[in-house]
């Protein structure tokens, strides 16, 4: 079992910055990735970003050049850095980690006003 628990969500203004970590805890030895998703109001669940064991990347097209994903190992933490923020990014972000089968946060809100 892997336990992930996100921090980091608030509100920020239109072109501001956060920066999302996801805690992992349990069975982590045996992580394969570890990735963010995304979940609009009425909206489905969507793909932000991805990072392999180790380190490979892999951006959606809306966030690229905007988001960076990195994790520290030490820490047992993945992390999303978000950066020039839009109101279209609000959303509650999750984190998945993949360890033979998914495993999902409790997600943490991002609402960005304009």
């Amino acid at each position: 079992q892997v336990q992930l628990v996100e921090s980091g969500g608030g509100l920020v203004q239109a072109g501001g910055s956060l920066r999302l970590s996801c805690a992992a805890s349990g069975s982590i030895l045996n992580i394969n990735a570890l990735d963010w998703y995304r979940q609009a109001p009425g909206k489905q669940r969507e793909f932000v970003a991805y990072i392999s064991s180790g380190g490979s990347t892999i951006y959606a097209d809306f966030v690229k050049g905007r988001f960076t994903i990195s994790k520290d190992n030490a820490k047992n933490t993945m992390y999303l850095q978000m950066n020039s923020l839009k109101p279209e990014d609000t959303a509650v972000y999750y984190c998945h980690a993949i360890s033979g089968k998914g495993y999902w946060g409790q997600g943490t809100q991002v609402t960005v006003s304009s």
